[in-house]
């Protein structure tokens, strides 16, 4: 096998494993509806030739491509998929990808409602650095680390996503990743699109549990409920981790501007951790990191020397402008996310809290509704912007939620949210209304057509 071609290849994942083939020797090409930094400059920078639209031309420019990785973005009208499917090329989707070629026989599965891309992120950086040299996976941007990547270990870490596979397969990523060990972060109902009750929800994850061997092992978040509540149905080694009453314990927690300080206690011994990322919610997700390392036999001085170096996720309370005032950008898609970004930046900002936020596509639908109540309570005002298009689901109960739509319902538990459906009226505003000691935090998955850019052009 030598060319494989990439069906939505500007997802921050889809690149990360295309990047990884690359890196492997393989002839990587990609096609997606648009092209927007960072993942566009990656692409480009790592030599992956990509073109936006659907061309089956371009695809089989040289040949039939031995390979093609299907992205969620696929419609059954794609042309390229299309002729993938008549000529009957091999094709996998994603996770089926990562199955095959990165999975190892001792798997590291991260999952949980928040927190999985963070803590997966710096548990592949810190197993790296420690020289484990993990496969492993993530679906964000760390500096000086690739988001995939293949290695010589029989070791991988991978994000354990409970989205569904593709439009073939309606089943959660995390399914396809064999786990050995797992790590569960957080539980909060989430995907209505997917998902249409609590329960269902919640089902997915408990049938994760159940693929863990008995001599498997299962890290879990002893602060949320809902997990501690799931963690009784495995019978194997369980090592629990938060704030009081686990094995491992993070205490004296320090949040501020400048970082991040605490330290993680473990029977005799007890390690202090600081490093210059923001946040109060890195603490449990640094600590279930240290858990896993040192249940896989890495010395505590060892693994904290490896944690106080990462440089963070972008888009994961990334500062992209500090001055009079800051500007943040956060991935936060979803009201759960958005409360507990407002809530970590309400602990360590002076001034108001401008919000802007568009939610995902399970976020938009009627089912996600009460999930809005009191998420935005620390901002002072929350501002929605034109929302971007998603395809429709006609068999849906209702239409998903528009501009005017979500303004209500956020409302309906907040008394100041507007709706901007204007990107230039809406930079105006957060201009004119923010002054010194301010922040502004963008929150959502979607990029925001370089709103953040031109905002922050008007401040340099």
């Amino acid at each position: 096998m030598k060319h494989i071609h990439f069906i939505g290849i500007c997802g921050v994942a889809m690149s990360a494993l295309a990047t990884a083939f690359h890196k492997q020797g393989y002839k990587v090409t990609g096609s997606d509806k648009g092209f927007y930094p960072p993942v566009s400059d990656h692409l480009k920078n790592t030599g992956i030739p990509y073109y936006p639209g659907w061309h089956v031309e371009k695809m089989t420019e040289d040949g039939d491509p031995d390979l093609v990785i299907v992205g969620n973005v696929a419609s059954s009208d794609n042309p390229e998929w299309m002729y993938v499917q008549i000529k009957g090329i091999r094709y996998l989707s994603y996770p089926e990808a990562l199955s095959e070629f990165f999975i190892k026989d001792t798997s590291i599965v991260v999952s949980g409602t928040y927190g999985k891309t963070s803590t997966s992120a710096l548990l592949s950086w810190t197993l790296q650095k420690l020289g484990a040299d993990p496969s492993y996976m993530f679906g964000g941007l760390v500096d000086t680390l690739d988001s995939a990547y293949i290695g010589k270990s029989n070791l991988s870490v991978m994000e354990g996503d409970e989205y569904k596979s593709a439009r073939w397969d309606e089943k959660a990523k995390f399914f396809h990743y064999k786990p050995t060990h797992l790590v569960l972060t957080a539980l909060e109902w989430d995907h209505a699109d997917i998902y249409k009750t609590e329960q269902a929800y919640f089902e997915a994850f408990e049938q994760l549990i159940t693929l863990l061997p008995e001599e498997g092992s299962l890290v879990y978040n002893a602060d949320d409920p809902n997990v501690e509540r799931l963690s009784k149905n495995f019978s194997g080694v369980k090592v629990s981790y938060g704030s009081k009453n686990a094995d491992y314990t993070y205490t004296n927690l320090q949040a501020e501007k400048s970082g991040l300080t605490f330290s993680i206690v473990h029977k005799n011994f007890t390690q202090k951790i600081s490093l210059p990322l923001l946040g109060e919610y890195m603490a449990p997700n640094i600590t279930a990191c240290f858990a896993l390392c040192n249940r896989q036999g890495f010395e505590p001085e060892s693994i904290t020397h490896a944690i106080q170096n990462f440089p963070g996720i972008k888009r994961r309370l990334e500062k992209r402008y500090v001055g009079d005032i800051t500007i943040i950008d956060d991935i936060a898609h979803s009201p759960a996310k958005a409360r507990n970004t407002l809530q970590t930046l309400r602990n360590i900002c002076n001034g108001k809290i401008f919000a802007v936020f568009e939610p995902n596509t399970g976020n938009r639908q009627v089912e996600s509704i009460n999930s809005y109540t009191n998420a935005f309570g620390e901002a002072d005002e929350v501002i929605i912007p034109k929302l971007t298009k998603i395809k429709i689901d006609k068999t849906a109960s209702a239409p998903p939620m528009n501009e005017k739509k979500l303004t209500e319902v956020i409302s309906h538990s907040h008394n100041n949210v507007i709706c901007i459906d204007n990107d230039q009226l809406l930079i105006d505003h957060l201009f004119s209304k923010a002054e010194k000691d301010d922040t502004i935090v963008f929150l959502g998955s979607h990029g925001f057509r370089g709103m953040i850019e031109e905002l922050i052009k008007k401040y340099d």
